[in-house]
């Protein structure tokens, strides 16, 4: 009669499957840990995902659109004219808008006639819904902050309102760079 020959010191057969299944399912749980960390620190730092929440954007931004921002890109240069951003709001941190970026620091802005001037020069909008029918300003724009307005002009709650005024740098979430739901409107910045 034979027997089964095995090296000494190794495990008979049942004991290295059950071993070998606990340490597939620990390395699977690793892998998964070490993938929600991964994306937990993406979210934190790099990109995050918006949902437009209401009108004031229109007809650039619509309602329940989704969009990804850079988190990052204002650590590398400050924002520029017209990009897109999204920031807490001053009257309640928990609360984040999305609008456009109008004046930066030192710029003076004011709107007459229903135009927006910048250092007494008239923007050129073709994003806007309608021209803002109130007038505002002028104020000029303190150092660390920016000038913020709604594209759908007179249905914005942005900088002409006291409670958010000039928004800080430090309130700065990051820039608007894609818009990819619905699929139909996918789009990349810069929004205009």
């Amino acid at each position: 009669m034979e027997r089964e020959q095995r090296p000494a010191g190794k495990a008979p057969e049942g004991k290295t499957r059950g071993t070998s299944s606990w340490r597939e399912l620990w390395e699977w749980a690793v892998a998964i840990a070490v993938a929600l960390l991964l994306a937990y620190l993406i979210r934190l730092f790099v990109f995050e995902i918006f949902v437009v929440d209401g009108e004031s954007m229109e007809p650039t931004l619509h309602n329940e659109e989704r969009l990804i921002v850079d988190k990052l890109i204002y650590d590398f240069h400050p924002p520029q004219y017209g990009d897109v951003v999204i920031f807490r709001y001053p009257g309640d941190p928990s609360q984040d808008f999305v609008k456009r970026v109008i004046g930066l620091p030192g710029d003076r802005i004011e709107i007459r006639d229903g135009v927006v001037y910048r250092n007494g020069q008239p923007l050129s909008e073709p994003y806007i819904a309608a021209p803002p029918r109130a007038p505002y300003g002028p104020v000029v724009v303190p150092p660390g902050h920016l000038f913020v307005m709604g594209d759908n002009r007179n249905h914005s709650k942005d900088s002409r309102d006291p409670t958010v005024g000039m928004v800080p740098d430090a309130n700065v979430i990051g820039r608007a760079d894609v818009i990819f739901w619905p699929f139909s409107q996918f789009r990349i910045q810069p929004f205009r």
